[in-house]
């Protein structure tokens, strides 16, 4: 009786031993395929393969369980792949199925086979990945037929299409807008209000100005400090500031003689004309060729050019540039 359930016992785990590989592998297996939306296309039409791999939930729970889909060249024999998409996962039920699309062309004529594709297993972290295989996948890629019996028909000429103008509406649409805005700035420059020329009148007549500097260039008494040439040039800048700002002459510029000669077409300043003359004839030797003048000759100077500009002094109420105004009336 001991030695029947020794043998018994011996029996059972032979059988388990041979069993229990199996009971492996059928967890480890994988079930994929390779399936085309058509077995059959013209030249240049598309294919859709579908690869789909069905897990068990144990499988797809199973952190160290990985499954490889196969990588597809752009290019197979016979076939051009177009487009692929990401790898996507559809819960069925008890199952999980991984699928992946790709897009295939032919441009060969002909009974072709879209070849096995291979798919790697790995069941656990450390061990060796094993190889999924799918079936070959026929595929006809037929030539467009043509009625050789009949006649080449001519080539048709070239169609117009006809023109419409909502193609157009965007262009025409800008085109306006930039009319309109042209149109718009050109009345803008047109109408708007034109800014007033500002004339900047004096509040201090040349006369007044000449008459004050002339009061200062006496008190600062140049001459009784010995500082002659600087007391003639500054009587000497005055007077011909003066004749600058209202007989529009141009004195600064101009040397004695010069002025004297364009001083006589203004009535005025002509009738001054030896005072002038004398006043300036002693402020050039002067100035440069160092004359020393008595101080009855300063004091004349100076007496000299006071009358000089109050006799040619503007009316009351008149412009300063009447003056000027008549030196050019005479001249022409």
């Amino acid at each position: 009786m001991y030695k029947q359930q020794v043998i018994r016992r011996i029996f059972l785990c032979c059988l388990l031993g041979l069993l229990y590989p199996f009971s492996l592998l059928a967890q480890q297996a994988v079930d994929v395929t390779a399936k085309a939306d058509t077995n059959s296309i013209r030249i240049g039409e598309q294919i859709k393969l579908q690869l789909t791999a069905k897990l068990t939930p144990a499988q797809f729970k199973d952190a160290n369980f990985k499954i490889l889909f196969p990588v597809l060249p752009d290019s197979l024999d016979h076939f051009e792949v177009v487009a692929r998409t990401s790898l996507d996962t559809l819960v069925n039920q008890d199952q999980h199925i991984l699928h992946q699309t790709f897009t295939l062309t032919s441009f060969d004529s002909g009974h072709w086979e879209i070849p096995p594709m291979r798919f790697e297993v790995f069941a656990g972290a450390n061990t060796n990945p094993d190889s999924a295989f799918t079936l070959p996948v026929g595929i006809d890629v037929n030539t467009v037929a043509v009625d050789t019996t009949k006649a080449f028909k001519p080539i048709k000429a070239v169609q117009s299409v006809p023109w419409n103008i909502w193609d157009y509406w965007l262009y025409i649409a800008i085109g306006i807008t930039i009319v309109l805005i042209a149109i718009g700035i050109w009345w803008y420059l047109r109408t708007r209000p034109k800014k007033e020329k500002v004339i900047n009148i004096p509040t201090v007549s040349p006369y007044e100005i000449a008459a004050q500097e002339l009061k200062a260039l006496k008190e600062e008494k140049l001459w009784q400090q010995g500082d002659i040439k600087q007391y003639y040039t500054r009587l000497t800048d005055i007077l011909r500031t003066y004749f600058e700002h209202q007989f529009s002459i141009a004195a600064l510029e101009q040397t004695s003689e010069e002025l004297l000669q364009n001083i006589k077409p203004v009535t005025k300043l002509n009738q001054q004309r030896d005072k002038l003359r004398s006043l300036l004839a002693i402020a050039d030797l002067a100035k440069f060729a160092k004359l020393q003048p008595t101080a009855e000759e300063h004091e004349e100077c100076m007496r000299k050019a006071e009358e000089i500009l109050e006799w040619t002094k503007p009316k009351a109420g008149a412009p300063a540039e009447e003056a000027g105004a008549e030196g050019e009336k005479q001249q022409a």
